[in-house]
Parts: C-alpha cells; structure tokens; sequence
C-alpha cells in the first residue's frame, strides 16, 4: 500500500508513461527514409522495410552490445551500417540521425500526461528517469521537471538500482522518500523496489502483474493517481 506521508519526491519514466513510444518511433522511421531517399536510397529502403529494419538492428545489438543503454548511439549505429551496407555515403549518418532525433522528440501525449504532471509538478520536485534518449525539454514539458537522468548520460539503464539513486540524489532526497512512476513491470516497478522506493505501476492496457514482488499501487491512468493524492477521489475532474 502506498504510504502518501513519505514521498518528497517523484521519478518518473517517460516512454509509455507519458505518452506511446512506438507511434513516435513508426513516424521518426519514416522521416529518416523520406529523408535519406534522395541521396541514399539504398539505406532508405532498410529503414521504409520493417523485416530489413530489424535484422539490421538485431546485427547492431550483436556487434555493439554496449550500446544497450545509449539509444542515440545505438541509432547512429544503424544508419552507418544500412549506409555501408549499400556502399553509400557514411557521412550522411550523423545528419540522417538529427533528422530521425527530431521527429522523435514530436510526441502525441497521452490525455492526462500534462494535467497529471502539472497536478504532481506543484507537490513535489519531478525527476524524469528513462532508459530512453527523449529530451524533456524538446518535447515541451520541461517546465514540470527539477532535473532528468537518462541511461544514456548516466551510462546505467534501469533497472539497475544505481540510476534510480542517482534520480534520489537529482532531486535532493533519499531513496526511501522517492515515488518512482512507470509503466514496465520489471525497468521501472522491481528495479525502483530494489532501489528501495516506492512504486506506481501505471498499467493502461490492464495487463496481468506476473512478479512476486508488488507494485505499492497500479493505476489505468496517472489521473487516478492524481486523485488518490489529492485525498478527494470525487474531485476527479478537478485535477488540474
């Protein structure tokens, strides 16, 4: 049970949480072969095509598994390869990848991300914590958050216990006193339990919990958090 008395603090995950990564990732695929099609169209055609899509990234994962906690790297990583591969230019890759990082940070918010996250913002100090390389800032909701670590700057991913102290320490408070907000079961829920938070697992799509382990509340959405906080549960609408 969530013991509301004890949080100074919230981390909170981005992708999934906030708004639907892979929509964003689908419309940044696409940008990135429109782009690449008149100069490249040989590299264009692995990123327009999901199956050579995924052999090239399932490639890059074996050559560069230290890349598993730097999204961006890995990324660039697969455009130099798809541009080798077609014996095409490899120093297009890093502008290839600004056009792909752009239309990444374009992100359709789930409907109660912004008034959950100004409700919560004006509670506590937020910390985003994601494995994922958005910037909070780029996609407009900087002004909610006191500070962001990302496994890609932090060189950890979750759920690895190390990234979540490090949002601890963001925001200024111990461990114990942090709320930490996510949607994966085992990233964001055991790995903030490990690190000995407090935890929220927000499970939009009703999915069945699969760990002995307990999330200390699950939620649909973060609104019902919102309520539970506010104390008022018939204030739902009120949440700003």
């Amino acid at each position: 049970m969530l013991d509301i008395s004890k949080i100074r603090a919230i981390t909170l995950d981005l992708d999934d949480t906030l708004w639907p990564i892979w929509p964003t990732i689908a419309r940044a695929e696409i940008a990135l072969s429109d782009w690449l099609l008149p100069q490249a169209p040989g590299a264009a055609a692995v990123f327009a095509d999901p199956i050579a899509r995924v052999e090239l990234r399932q490639e890059v994962v074996l050559t560069h598994p230290d890349f598993g906690h730097d999204l961006s790297a890995f990324r660039r990583a697969m455009i130099h390869l798809a541009l080798h591969r077609a014996a095409e230019d490899t120093a297009l890759a890093e502008a290839a990848f600004q056009v792909f990082f752009d239309a990444r940070m374009q992100v359709d918010l789930f409907e109660d991300a912004r008034p959950a996250l100004a409700f919560l913002a004006a509670r506590y100090p937020i910390v985003a914590l994601s494995n994922g390389n958005a910037d909070v800032g780029r996609v407009g909701l900087g002004g909610f958050f006191t500070a962001s670590v990302s496994a890609q700057a932090f060189g950890v991913a979750k759920p690895d216990p190390r990234i979540f102290h490090a949002g601890a320490s963001a925001a200024g408070v111990p461990s114990e006193t942090i709320l930490h907000i996510g949607d994966d079961a085992a990233l964001d829920v055991l790995g903030a339990l490990e690190a000995g938070m407090q935890t929220v697992w927000v499970n939009r799509e009703a999915k069945p919990w699969a760990h002995e382990a307990q999330p200390h509340l699950s939620v649909a959405s973060l609104m019902e958090l919102c309520v539970l906080l506010d104390g008022v549960p018939e204030r739902l609408q009120d949440c700003p």
